[in-house]
């Protein structure tokens, strides 16, 4: 699970999803960073089991996994608590809003 963590742009996707599900489109946007790449990061996080996946129609949303131990939620906890300091997880809040305000890409 620590793996997930030493990567910037998972911790950028883990931030972006921390408030509800988010279709890979809309992260590919808001991250400025190309679809196999947010693709790739995404699959590594499934794969630690912190987010899991929804499909509709052609897109996949992605959402945090609910903390399956106290040691799960704090260290979940912990993390949200670092992403206020950090300023590129705050401009990918900003850029977030905006998408989310014009609709976003994919249907809801």
């Amino acid at each position: 699970m620590f793996r997930a963590f030493s990567d910037p742009t998972r911790l950028r996707i883990l931030h972006l999803i921390r408030d509800g599900e988010i279709c890979v489109c809309d992260l590919v946007e808001v991250l400025r960073l190309p679809q196999p790449t947010v693709s790739r990061h995404l699959s590594y996080l499934r794969k630690a089991a912190l987010v899991s996946t929804r499909e509709e129609r052609s897109w996949n949303f992605y959402r945090l996994t609910p903390a399956r131990t106290t040691f799960h939620r704090k260290l979940l906890d912990c993390l949200g608590a670092c992403f206020n300091d950090i300023p590129e997880l705050s401009a990918d809040s900003e850029r977030a809003k905006r998408l989310k305000a014009r609709g976003g890409c994919c249907p809801r």
